[in-house]
């Protein structure tokens, strides 16, 4: 799939954790599920290079349309282009921190992040429940990335309509994977197509994903070690370019 030596990993959130597709050149690509990112990066190497399906690197003011990379993508995707969620605030990230117990601890934490969210972010905006509910792996990422600054230049953010659209001479995909939350069969199929012209084999992007992980998370995993391949490769670009940098020294782009 690609001339590097590096192990190249694709990384979505899944309900279980995560979903990682691994792969090299001259190496079948597989799949796992891992309960925490920590675990995920204890199975690779120190040098694999790692694309993931989560923002990286967060403001302390949100502008208008997110962190900067959202709004530059969004214009590639047409019809897809409300799958890039807008990026709040780290403080609006970090509000409520705490394990959820009930759907109605969920919605007041939900409303306090929203709040904070409005009072650092020009024009105000709240917070949708979608990205709501990934801040908990953002804050994973997050936390290990202030930790651990080594992990900075080999772990980068990407989106799955981004790289498909990429992947696909810069035109973005015409149907969607959902369709009111549900598999759409078709769209899958669009994609799945997409990822067999980047030497994906159909037999192995149509086995059930692991336990834990949906049809979905699978293709959007494989097609993020694809990204990780062009990065590893020096043919991927961030978004924006060059790439911003947080507060705290973690690089914002989304790599595709």
């Amino acid at each position: 799939m690609t001339s590097t030596e590096a192990l190249l990993v694709g990384v979505d959130g899944c309900k279980a954790g995560w979903i990682a597709v691994r792969g090299a050149f001259g190496m079948a690509p597989s799949v796992a599920v891992f309960a925490s990112f920590a675990a995920l990066l204890a199975s690779f190497p120190d040098d694999a290079v790692i694309a993931v399906d989560m923002p990286i690197g967060l403001p302390e003011l949100s502008g208008k349309g997110g962190r900067g990379p959202e709004a530059l993508v969004r214009p590639l995707l047409g019809a897809r282009q409300s799958s890039v969620f807008s990026i709040p605030s780290r403080a609006a990230l970090y509000a409520d921190t705490n394990d959820f117990t009930t759907m109605e601890v969920w919605y007041a934490a939900h409303i306090r992040a929203s709040e904070v969210a409005k009072t650092t972010s020009d024009p105000p905006r709240g917070v949708s429940i979608q990205a709501f509910g990934i801040f908990a792996k953002i804050r994973e990422i997050d936390a290990l990335l202030i930790a651990r600054p080594d992990l900075r230049g080999r772990v980068f953010e990407s989106h799955p309509e981004v790289a498909f659209c990429r992947l696909n001479g810069d035109q973005a995909m015409r149907l969607p994977k959902k369709i009111k939350g549900s598999i759409n069969p078709d769209g899958m199929a669009e994609r799945k197509a997409l990822l067999c012209r980047h030497g994906y084999e159909m037999g192995f992007l149509d086995q059930p994903p692991p336990r834990g992980a949906a049809a979905d998370d699978f293709l959007d995993a494989a097609a993020m070690m694809l990204i990780a391949g062009r990065i590893a490769e020096g043919e991927a670009r961030p978004f924006p370019d060059p790439p911003l940098i947080d507060r705290v020294g973690i690089p914002v782009a989304i790599w595709a």
